[in-house]
């Protein structure tokens, strides 16, 4: 190739982390206008015009259209999110809006999160573009706002509110996938081809409230401690998806284990058991409680939030099931739901990405998961599109990479971000 896909890669992930788009889900962060302005300039610079599109004052998306407008092929939405958990800067080791460059690691808040893909393909297109190596299909870029918040004001307030812009797309690439493991002594590149509901819940028990000194048998404060525990308690069945079949089945290729047990099999994936395992049960984990106002006074009412996620086709029967599992004396009822999704890993797509891969790593085998968490995959279902994440990185064989996912000291190899840019530009020649 006569450009380096990869020649910017680094200085625009730096640029992103700087800028701070922390989103406390509230509205009281500092919003993504100014990171998506940055967006737009660097499009702009090599002529590629954008829209910037807001769905409040400061909660800014930025949309692009890219490639053969006029092509008769159906439209592929690459996609990334510009806002970033917060974090607290007295538990890191840098700043972490700095962009510090760490033993060949650029550190910092979105590093994995998602500025890296981000700046993947900000780089990419940039080089494309003034070397007027230009996709033969529709291609549209979008920078979304909120997804840290679960889209309300990003993707799902785009497919709600302006479709038109989206308008052809039936495919999309987005994050949470294309990262390395090892396995067995053997590269795998996990790509996601689905992830789960969500059903955030807010448990709440009554009781009766009185004097703390005296014996209270109706106490709410007791109802959901039980309730709590009898959930946290709760072993949800194993029950994996044609995804995660997928991935059992090569995980056993690549160690020649012969067990059917999932358990043991996910075990070879090291400490990122922790999200691979979860994609194939249901999960509850209380995060939230609230109750009372007095040491001496027992509160009539205790609620606390429980993050709920279910797998595919378990939409109409996960919050009944928790509400067996905790009991008649709380209450479970819904607080954010969201949908499940689960795309079968195949069709030119898919193929696409495989070819890019052995193309800048002869060695890699490649398997589908399912994503414990969300994207904004969600909101694009609602039009349709198939989605799946691909943020392609090549990762030393020892890095926890799924602890840095809203973890202190995020951070990414320099020679990862690099790799990416390069297998995603193989991938648009595919495409």
């Amino acid at each position: 190739m006569s450009y380096r896909p990869e020649s910017e890669t680094l200085e625009i992930c730096r640029d992103l982390i700087r800028i701070d788009t922390s989103n406390y889900g509230d509205g009281s962060g500092p919003g993504e206008r100014v990171a998506a302005e940055y967006v737009a300039a660097s499009l702009a610079e090599v002529g590629i015009e954008s829209e910037l599109v807001e769905s409040a004052p400061g909660r800014t998306s930025v949309v692009a259209r890219w490639g053969n407008q006029d092509s008769s092929r159906p439209g592929l939405l690459l996609h990334g999110h510009l806002d970033v958990v917060p974090a607290q800067a007295h538990d890191w080791k840098t700043d972490p809006f700095a962009a510090e460059i760490v033993d060949g690691y650029v550190v910092g808040r979105g590093a994995v999160d998602m500025k890296d893909f981000d700046a993947m393909l900000l780089s990419t297109v940039r080089a494309r573009q003034r070397a007027g190596v230009i996709p033969d299909r529709p291609i549209t870029l979008v920078f979304t706002a909120d997804e840290e918040a679960g889209g309300v004001m990003g993707a799902h307030w785009i497919a709600d509110h302006r479709p038109d812009l989206l308008e052809g797309c039936t495919e999309a690439i987005g994050e949470v996938g294309g990262f390395s493991t090892e396995i067995g002594g053997k590269r795998l590149y996990l790509i996601e081809s689905g992830e789960k509901g969500i059903a955030w819940m807010r448990l709440r028990a009554t009781g009766t409230a009185g004097h703390g000194s005296m014996r209270q048998p109706d106490n709410a404060v007791t109802h959901l401690a039980e309730a709590l525990v009898a959930l946290g308690r709760h072993e949800w069945p194993q029950e994996p998806g044609p995804s995660m079949k997928l991935l059992l089945d090569k995980v056993r290729e690549l160690t020649g284990s012969d067990s059917q047990d999932p358990e043991v099999l996910l075990e070879h994936f090291g400490p990122a058991i922790r999200m691979i395992g979860a994609g194939i049960r249901n999960t509850t984990n209380a995060t939230m409680l609230q109750a009372g106002y007095k040491h001496n006074v027992v509160p009539g009412e205790a609620v606390a939030y429980v993050d709920g996620r279910y797998l595919p086709g378990h939409a109409d029967t996960f919050m009944p099931a928790v509400q067996d599992v905790v009991g008649d004396r709380v209450m479970v009822e819904p607080y954010i739901t969201d949908a499940a999704l689960e795309f079968p890993l195949e069709g030119d797509l898919v193929d696409a990405m495989t070819v890019a891969l052995h193309a800048e790593d002869p060695e890699a085998h490649i398997a589908p998961f399912l994503m414990s968490g969300g994207t904004d995959a969600k909101g694009w279902s609602k039009l349709g599109i198939t989605s799946y994440g691909f943020t392609p990185l090549r990762l030393p064989g020892d890095l926890d990479f799924t602890a840095l996912f809203h973890g202190v000291d995020e951070r990414v190899p320099i020679d990862a971000l690099e790799f990416g840019s390069r297998v995603f530009d193989r991938f648009l020649d595919l495409v």
